[in-house]
């Protein structure tokens, strides 16, 4: 290798990593934000008959009921919601033409300001899934327009929705607690009738 070369080489592999930095912090826009890693999550599992918002209920603790899109209402004076995710948070996506019930998933793991991971279930019909990729894509930073790993595609999906915000538990969940917790959440979810409050874990008390 030439001299000239050579310096040129070395130049590069030193700044090569400063570049990939900046790449993934490259998420102020509207634009398709790069997908870390950790967003190649397992294969969701199937759960004939399960939906998200009972699966979010029991998961995540906050004893709200009806329809997903009806959460963010209905949390008003009963748990206090916020712009902000943290981990164990519900994620409520307002009705549209693509959710005419809305959505709602339960935030599994922070991974920058604009990236969050969640497990949900229904988003794919009548799975279970875990550590999905959601984006927030909103002009104003605020997570009001998202968008949402699509595991048959294994990508990030191409369409926005909006969204209301996060609704936050008594308090914070781990990783591990709400991992461990999913698979009961999916039976109780299924199996649960009426009103009956969340079983498959509980925050403070």
């Amino acid at each position: 290798m030439k001299p000239a070369m050579s310096a040129r080489f070395m130049i590069l592999c030193r700044i090569a990593p400063l570049l990939l930095a900046l790449g993934l912090a490259a998420c102020g826009s509207n634009r398709a934000a790069p997908v870390p890693a950790a967003a190649s999550a397992p294969a969701g599992s199937r759960h004939p008959g399960l939906t998200c918002a009972p699966f979010a209920r029991e998961l995540s603790g906050i004893a709200l009921y009806g329809d997903a899109a009806t959460w963010w209402d209905s949390a008003a004076g009963q748990y206090k919601r916020g712009s902000r995710p943290v981990v164990g948070s519900v994620l409520v996506l307002r009705r549209s033409s693509r959710l005419p019930s809305g959505h709602v998933a339960v935030v599994s793991r922070i991974l920058t300001p604009r990236q969050v991971q969640v497990i949900q279930a229904n988003w794919v019909p009548n799975e279970l899934d875990r550590d999905q990729l959601v984006v927030d894509v909103s002009e104003t930073n605020d997570w009001s327009e998202v968008r949402v790993w699509y595991p048959p595609t294994g990508q990030l999906g191409t369409h926005a929705y909006p969204a209301y915000g996060f609704i936050l538990p008594p308090r914070p969940a781990t990783h591990e607690e709400l991992a461990q917790a999913m698979q009961p959440a999916a039976v109780y979810a299924i199996s649960s009738r009426g009103r009956q409050p969340p079983r498959a874990r509980t925050f403070g008390s």
